[in-house]
C-alpha cells in the first residue's frame, strides 16, 4: 500500500512505506513459503510411501505366485524364502485345508517382508482356493469325496442313485 504522508517540519508528501507495513509484507511472504515448503516436503514423502508399497506388493504378488506354481505339496507346505531384487527379504509360509470337493484345497498364505531401512517387517495374509489334482495325499479319501459331490448333485437335480 502506497500512501502520501507529510512531513511535518516541511509539509511535503513523503513516499515510501512505514516499517509497520514491510514487517507485515515479510511475514506473509515467510508464512507463504512455510506452507508451500510443507506441502512439498508432503509431496515427496507421499511418493515415497507409494514407490515402497508398490515395490511391497511387487514382493507379495511374486512369492504368491511362486505358492500357486509349486506342484508338490510336501514341499510348498516347508515355506519358502527368498532376496528381492532391491535387498529385502521375504519369507512366505502357507496352511493347506482340504474342502468337501475332491482336489479343491483352500490355502492360508502368509507372507513378510523384511526391509532393511524398515524397523518393522511388512505382513500380508491371504486365503485363496485352488483346485490341484497333485495335491491329494489319499486316493480313496479323493473317491470318498467325489461319490459325496456325485450324491449331492443328484439330489440337487432330483434324481436318487440306483
Amino acid at each position: 500500500m502506497h500512501r502520501h504522508r507529510f512531513d511535518p517540519w516541511s509539509r511535503e508528501p513523503v513516499r515510501g512505506f512505514t516499517l509497520l507495513e514491510v514487517l507485515v509484507a515479510l511475514s506473509i511472504v515467510a508464512m507463504a513459503v512455510v506452507v508451500l515448503g510443507s506441502s512439498y516436503l508432503n509431496v515427496l514423502n507421499s511418493y515415497e510411501v507409494v514407490r515402497r508399497g508398490v515395490m511391497i506388493n511387487e514382493d507379495f504378488a511374486f512369492a504368491r505366485k511362486q505358492v500357486l506354481r509349486q506342484p508338490d505339496r510336501k514341499k510348498l507346505e516347508q515355506g519358502g524364502d527368498f532376496e528381492t531384487a532391491d535387498g529385502r527379504r521375504a519369507r512366505w509360509e502357507v496352511e493347506i485345508t482340504s474342502t468337501t470337493l475332491p482336489d479343491v484345497f483352500n490355502v492360508a498364505f502368509t507372507c513378510e517382508i523384511a526391509d532393511p531401512v524398515r524397523p518393522e517387517p511388512e505382513r500380508a495374509m491371504q486365503t485363496f482356493t485352488v483346485l490341484r489334482p497333485t495335491w491329494s495325499v489319499d486316493a480313496g479319501e479323493r473317491g470318498k469325496l467325489k461319490e459325496e459331490v456325485k450324491r449331492r448333485i443328484q439330489e440337487i437335480q432330483g434324481t436318487k442313485p440306483p
